[in-house]
């Protein structure tokens, strides 16, 4: 498998990290279509145009969207969440694949609408139905003057990038729960046997106490040490 062409797959495609096609992220799709394991025409943002520019980077004929992975949408769609609904549950906050939304627990939502990707992954997991996609005027939002393919590479840049940091503190994050799961298994057993060999001392230094007490006794009253008095 070349790494040059899954990069010069994954170039073409839209890095809106839909899912859509099939594979959680352009980037596995890519890899996947490098393989031979997916066709060219399983993204639904890409649509036809995608499709053609994948056909020819292949050499293979170009065919048309295989819509049982969906529809193409009109001009760009961000997600909106209706403040008055939101319960700040975080649930989309942590389905965002992209950190397009922000909020802390118990408080509003917001989605960094120049960020947004218009993934839909938001929608599904919100317990109040506030969020949905609203469409945008992308010569409005766009004051940079580029070239419509010129801006559209520029957002899919910007989307696989944060997608990226976003992939590698997930597992950072995983990686520190597991190290302090590790250390929390670890040092249970250590505590728990401290414990127990402390218990142990205590134990034998009241019966070392006890044994010079009755001893102390016998001796001063001029008594045998009755073998039971010492348990």
């Amino acid at each position: 498998m070349s790494q040059q062409l899954i990069e010069q797959i994954d170039a073409i495609l839209p890095q809106t990290q839909c899912g859509k096609c099939g594979f959680p992220g352009c980037r596995l799709y890519a890899e996947a279509i490098a393989e031979g394991r997916a066709d060219i025409n399983q993204c639904p943002p890409g649509d036809q145009e995608g499709i053609q520019k994948l056909a020819e980077l292949l050499g293979v004929p170009p065919k048309p969207l295989n819509t049982s992975h969906g529809f193409p949408r009109v001009g760009k769609v961000v997600a909106w969440i209706d403040e008055r609904i939101c319960i700040g549950c975080t649930f989309c906050v942590q389905s965002c694949p992209v950190d397009a939304i922000v909020g802390a627990a118990k408080q509003m939502h917001i989605v960094i609408a120049a960020e947004c990707t218009g993934c839909e992954l938001c929608i599904a997991p919100c317990p109040m139905d506030c969020i949905s996609l609203i469409p945008i005027d992308e010569e409005v939002n766009d004051s940079s003057n580029l070239p419509v393919d010129a801006t559209k590479k520029q957002a899919a840049d910007r989307a696989r990038a944060r997608y990226q940091f976003r992939q590698q503190r997930l597992e950072r994050d995983k990686q520190i729960n597991r190290e302090s799961l590790k250390h929390k298994n670890t040092a249970q057993p250590e505590i728990a046997g401290a414990a127990a060999e402390a218990r142990k001392k205590t134990v034998v230094q009241a019966a070392i106490k006890r044994a010079m007490a009755i001893r102390t006794q016998a001796i001063e009253t001029n008594s045998p040490i009755k073998p039971h008095e010492l348990s």
